[in-house]
């Protein structure tokens, strides 16, 4: 679609050029990175509701929201894994960490009590949807396990996702329940009517990953994790940071 923009391209540039700048010590390759998340960001993060919008065209003046799940997905994985590389001392750093904040605040409220997350995310109608969820579990678990986003509140949303994306793998090793490659739609059937299957690709290395990074979440916070009044509770904060 000509002149229009799309947040699954987030992830598809921002990886590349963190590893680059990484690989080269180039601070370059850092700069663009941070503005390409930012600029994502800028046009299609929505404020209001924690959660990116999949796209926007820019001959049209006005643009329906809809937050399909796995654009999420690119978005949320492009940010940590910038972050995991980007300089202590980088100016954009600040702004890329209270975006990561603020979509797992977003992320939070929309997970679905079986742990996954919809097709279209602040629509609990459509069918939950496996690659985004690893995507988030990937993400969520990072973050923690770096410092970025507190545990307490968000050990219990990636423990829960993690147990619900362990089982859409089969015991042929298939991952069920990932949605095929989708274009750009006003429509939400588009979205709600997205077949899933096996062979979709998009849900393998983020299944991997999430998995990866529960082990070290659960290796760390994980031993602190219990149960208290039937809930998932990693550890215990201290009483300074509780709530007043």
């Amino acid at each position: 679609m000509a002149d229009s923009v799309w947040l699954d391209d987030d992830y598809m540039s921002v990886p590349a050029l963190a590893q680059m700048g990484k690989l080269t010590g180039d601070r370059k390759y850092f700069d663009d990175a941070a503005k390409q998340v930012l600029h994502f960001a800028q046009i299609l993060f929505v404020k209001e509701k924690h959660l990116y919008t999949h796209g926007l065209v820019m001959e049209m003046q006005q643009h329906p929201h809809f937050h399909w799940a796995r654009a999420n997905g690119w978005a949320a994985m492009a940010t940590v894994e910038l972050l995991s590389v980007l300089p202590e001392d980088h100016p954009d750093r600040p702004a890329i960490l209270s975006l990561l904040r603020e979509q797992m605040q977003g992320l939070s409220e929309t997970q679905g009590t079986n742990g996954l997350w919809h097709q279209l995310l602040d629509r609990p109608e459509t069918y939950s949807e496996t690659s985004a969820s690893a995507m988030f579990v990937f993400a969520a678990a990072r973050a923690i396990n770096r410092g970025w986003i507190d545990g307490y509140a968000y050990g219990p949303m990636a423990s829960l996702g993690w147990n619900a994306v362990a089982q859409k793998v089969n015991a042929q090793g298939q991952v069920e329940g990932t949605c095929v490659g989708t274009g750009l739609s006003w429509d939400p059937m588009f979205y709600a009517c997205r077949p899933t299957s096996v062979y979709a690709a998009h849900g393998y290395g983020p299944v991997l990953l999430a998995g990866a990074e529960m082990i070290r979440l659960r290796q760390g916070m994980g031993a602190g994790a219990g149960l208290h009044d039937g809930g998932v509770h990693f550890g215990q904060p201290k009483p300074s940071a509780l709530p007043q």
